[in-house]
Parts: C-alpha cells; sequence; structure tokens
C-alpha cells in the first residue's frame, strides 16, 4: 500500500503546476533527565578497551566533555581520576556509593571507549568528457581513511549507584586527505557523539526537513 501512494504522489507532483519548497525546521525534544534537580556532575576517567597510539583516549574524552557539559550544565562540573579497571564497575552500585560527598545530588558521567582507524582501497571509474577521448571512463585505485569512535556512556546517580542513563554510541567518518591524523579526526566524531547526548539528555532541537507545496 505504502509503494502504491508513493507512486500515486510522484505522479501528481509530475503532473502538477505546483511548486514545493523544502524546509529544516528545529523540532524541539523532550529531556530525559531533569539536570536542574542535580548540583553537580563528576566526569570520571574511561575505561578503554583498546589503546590508541598518539591518543590518551580518555583525557581527551574527559577534557571536551568537561568543556562542553560545562556550557549547558548551572552545577558544578568536577574531574575524578577513579580505578576502572573493567567495564563491570558501571553497574556495581556499592563502587559510586561512596565516591561522592552529596550523593542525592549528584551524577557520575562516565564510560568505556574504543578507537580505530581503517585503510580501505576501492576501485573508481573516473567517467571522461564526450569526445574528450575515446575511452568512456578510466578505472583508478583509490584510499579513503575511516575512523571509528566506540563510546558507551554511563549516567549514574551517586545515592543509589544505578545508571539513569545508557548510551551506545558508534560514529565513523571517511576521509579523502590521506594525511587526515586520528587526533583531528577524533574531534569530528567526538562531536557527533556530543549533539546526539545533549539532544537527548537536554531536549535539544532535531533538525528535520518539511516541505510546503503551492499550487
Amino acid at each position: 500500500m505504502l509503494v502504491v501512494w508513493a507512486a500515486i504522489l510522484l505522479q501528481f507532483l509530475s503532473c502538477s503546476s505546483a511548486h514545493h519548497w523544502k524546509l529544516r525546521l528545529g523540532i524541539p525534544g523532550d529531556a530525559i533527565l531533569d539536570l536542574d534537580q542535580y548540583e553537580e556532575i563528576i566526569i570520571t576517567n574511561f575505561f578503554i578497551q583498546k589503546e590508541t597510539e598518539d591518543i590518551d583516549l580518555s583525557q581527551e574524552i574527559v577534557e571536551y566533555l568537561n568543556v562542553e557539559i560545562g556550557q549547558e550544565f548551572e552545577g558544578k562540573i568536577t574531574v575524578k581520576n577513579l580505578s576502572i579497571e573493567d567495564e563491570s564497575i558501571f553497574t556495581t552500585a556499592a563502587f559510586w556509593q561512596e565516591k561522592a560527598t552529596n550523593p542525592e545530588k549528584t551524577l557520575f558521567l562516565t564510560g568505556s571507549a574504543q578507537y580505530t582507524e581503517e585503510i580501505r582501497k576501492a576501485i573508481l571509474d573516473t567517467r571522461r568528457r564526450k569526445y574528450e577521448d575515446p575511452f568512456e571512463s578510466e578505472r583508478t585505485l583509490t584510499e579513503r581513511r575511516f575512523y571509528t569512535l566506540n563510546l558507551d556512556l554511563y549516567l549514574i546517580h551517586a545515592q543509589t549507584g544505578k545508571p539513569l542513563y545508557t548510551k551506545e554510541f558508534k560514529e565513523i567518518q571517511g576521509y579523502k586527505n590521506p594525511n587526515q591524523t586520528a587526533y583531528f579526526a577524533f574531534f569530528d566524531l567526538v562531536q557527533k557523539v556530543k549533539d546526539k547526548l545533549f539532544r537527548s539528555v537536554l531536549g535539544g532541537e532535531r533538525i528535520q526537513e518539511r516541505y510546503i507545496i503551492s499550487k
């Protein structure tokens, strides 16, 4: 039925003299947490599943979140180095309950992360202009650098020691530039995580496309 309606709509648009405009609108979202009831967010070091060469991944994530969350949260932001030896600690309530001076009003932000780099090779067809060459196309071998950031985030209530919010992020970005560094690619990826995190937790705007049709 959906296919039938899509076909009818396409036929209508092709036969009609109507004009249409595409708009990008910011649609407000609902916040999952009310951060106003908390006075402090403690950002801890992250459990790194596999160390990344030339990047202290935990430190970079913590520093980035410290700055970005500090611009949105009116309470106190604290960075605390804790001994996180494995991922089971995120669901160990007793561990978090004893780590805050005002547990009722405190959240922990922590998690685990992995950052990987991959070089992919592909054969591309380069189309030539008409009459420029007797051959229609030529094939070239090209390389692309792809970076993947896997980031599992936990917002844990210090009083109960239980996560109030958990989310698994997987962001992938490819680059044509063969000299693209993993360090700078990381900030492109963590920016994507931040945008999604803030939309979920703070209820930020979601950009959606809408069409206006006028005859």
